[in-house]
């Protein structure tokens, strides 16, 4: 248990508009942790290794003594399967593995009074159903944002303002089709993004969720992907991969994560990317503590570090996403921007965030992520 009974030392660290006290029990010592395992998004926990400026992780690693282990997941189906493995503290979850993972039992509620910045936490972001069930907190929120669609400024003279792009074969500005230059992620969840699509260009169908789709919404959205099929040059779940293709595969346009968007602009690429008018589906990501988790203390202080203004507002201008604390907008990040302004902050409403697809919904019944997954294989393999 962290408290402030038996403090070997107490440091006070200030960013922006609030100072966050991040203490280490004598007891974390005497249990001998020490480590700290951490399934994470690629970019999630820097330590200086790609760019200098950019670590939050070996200052916490010296206030509290928990080294940082962490191994990377391209989806939310790996961080489940890595999960199910038992062998890491904390995972940071997107709302399309939480709920899987409350449900399996792979995750434990936690007490936030062990968490004291927890009472900073955006009001947005307070009881939300993907880290709240039943009444009990199962992790604190880390970052979030939107899955933009990104493009080549060469090709488009104009940036592109629907994900018709993606979805349908058409000609770009350059003359060209878009057949075998765009791309889609590999991942289940991406089945939303084409009911998003279709919940805007064809309101007969009356889909009011993109994750909770009946048995008509549902065939109707699985033919906008197999028709999307001969369009495709890769399905992308590796960022890198990703950024490579768009630099010299050819690709053209793909919904993406604003990382890449930044990364490729650093690198002076001609890449930009909108939120098309049909909206985005989005992430929302929280930090979960493995129900079996060897280093308890050591997590309990990383979650409470999560929140601290400094780290909230260095993930957001690296990984373009947006704090989870309103208190962060006001941290200046080491490339003097302005992640709150940049990153869509006050565009939360535009955002569907991803959420495990369930069998019983709104409309009484719903396909279930298990059969999203078996359907969105098969259509990746041109079945």
């Amino acid at each position: 248990m962290l408290t402030t009974t038996s403090l070997p030392r107490m440091n006070l660290l200030c960013a922006g508009m609030a100072c966050l006290s991040i203490t280490l029990s004598a007891s974390v010592v005497r249990a001998g942790e020490g480590v700290l395992d951490i399934v994470a998004w690629p970019g999630y926990l820097e330590r200086g290794e790609t760019d200098a400026k950019y670590n939050w992780v070996t200052s916490f690693e010296k206030e509290t003594g928990c080294k940082v282990n962490v191994k990377t997941a391209a989806t939310s189906d790996e961080m489940v399967s890595l999960m199910s493995q038992g062998v890491y503290d904390l995972v940071t979850a997107s709302g399309d593995a939480s709920l899987r993972l409350v449900a399996g039992k792979r995750v434990q509620a936690i007490d936030i009074a062990k968490i004291p910045a927890f009472a900073k936490l955006d009001p947005r972001f307070t009881g939300k159903p993907w880290y709240v069930v039943d009444g009990k907190v199962y992790g604190v929120p880390y970052q979030w944002g939107p899955n933009v669609l990104m493009y080549n400024t060469q090709v488009f003279k104009r940036p592109p303002t629907s994900w018709a792009v993606v979805f349908e074969e058409q000609n770009l500005d350059d003359g060209k089709s878009n057949k075998g230059r765009i791309q889609a992620y590999d991942g289940a969840i991406y089945i939303a993004d084409a009911a998003l699509f279709l919940k805007a260009t064809r309101p007969d169908l009356g889909i009011e969720d993109p994750y909770e789709l009946n048995a008509k919404q549902y065939a109707e959205v699985l033919d906008v992907l197999r028709r999307q099929r001969p369009l495709i040059h890769r399905y992308w779940h590796d960022y890198n991969v990703q950024m490579s293709d768009f630099k010299s595969e050819g690709v053209v346009a793909s919904g993406s994560w604003p990382v890449q968007v930044n990364l490729l602009q650093s690198e002076k690429k001609p890449i930009a990317s909108v939120i098309p008018k049909e909206g985005v589906t989005g992430w929302a990501d929280t930090t979960m503590m493995h129900s079996q988790a060897k280093h308890p203390q050591c997590a309990y202080a990383w979650m409470n570090w999560s929140l601290d203004d400094k780290v909230q507002a260095h993930v957001a201008e690296w990984f373009g996403s947006n704090p989870v604390t309103v208190s962060a907008c006001s941290a200046t990040p080491p490339g003097g921007s302005k992640p709150c302004t940049t990153n869509g902050f006050d565009q939360f409403e535009k955002i569907s965030f991803w959420k495990t697809p369930q069998a019983k919904c709104k409309q009484g019944n719903c396909i279930p992520y298990s059969k999203w997954t078996t359907d969105y294989i098969s259509i990746m393999g041109g079945r």
